[in-house]
């Protein structure tokens, strides 16, 4: 199942597109982002996504000019995977913490510091860590007020939860055309309710950082 949800310059959230693919692909992800843009997608600035090399690929294409934030979530599951399973559990726990940090600068620092204090003990992790967290440092370009919304897939994750309750009820469809009659009925269920909620994220903090980029830059 392709999802892809986003985010209005109204700040509201809206569902884009609910596909079947038979695998996650480069190919079906691009076929997937190029049938968003052709039905109108445009001005995409922003993409929060796992480390997907498919979806990472056709994104490149697709949407180069988009800021592209890693989950930070998914890179903390990740890196167990470079840690010996009794590994120290304060190891993790204080990478975690780097993300709530309000500037760029302080994450950056805090980073430094669990790099010495870690990297004796796991120099597999640290390595990894040092290459890979940039790309989960994208969400500080944008205000402040943002930043607990859109430094992770939980929007993508919870709506996803919500097809699993809903579909594992039935466990078995007929076919590919009524499971995907199902989980549209869903979205749009899900997209009507969020156009009439409280705003996402108050775009005006956006635009007034934007404003103040443009009278620096000059």
């Amino acid at each position: 199942m392709l999802v892809a949800l986003g985010v209005d310059w109204e700040g509201r959230r809206q569902i884009l597109a609910v596909e079947l693919a038979n695998r996650e692909s480069h190919s079906s992800w691009k076929e997937f982002l190029l049938g968003l843009k052709q039905r109108g997608l445009h001005g995409v600035e922003y993409i929060v996504a796992d480390d997907h090399a498919g979806l990472r690929a056709a994104v490149r294409e697709v949407l180069p000019d988009a800021w592209f934030q890693r989950c930070y979530v998914h890179f903390l599951r990740n890196a167990l995977d470079h840690l010996p399973r009794k590994a120290d559990d304060d190891c993790l726990q204080e990478l975690r913490w780097i993300y709530d940090r309000r500037e760029l600068s302080e994450a950056k620092s805090d980073l430094a510091a669990w790099l010495r204090k870690w990297s004796p003990r796991y120099p597999k992790l640290a390595s990894w860590a040092e290459e890979a967290i940039e790309e989960t440092f994208t969400f500080y370009r944008l205000p402040r007020q943002h930043h607990k919304h859109m430094k992770s897939t939980n929007m993508l994750e919870r709506f996803n939860e919500e097809i699993k309750r809903r579909t594992i009820v039935l466990r078995i469809f007929p076919n590919e055309d009524s499971c995907l009659r199902l989980i549209r009925s869903l979205a749009v269920e899900t997209h009507e309710n969020w156009l009439e909620a409280n705003r996402y994220l108050n775009m005006n903090d956006l635009k007034e950082m934007k404003k103040a980029d443009l009278r620096q830059a000059a």
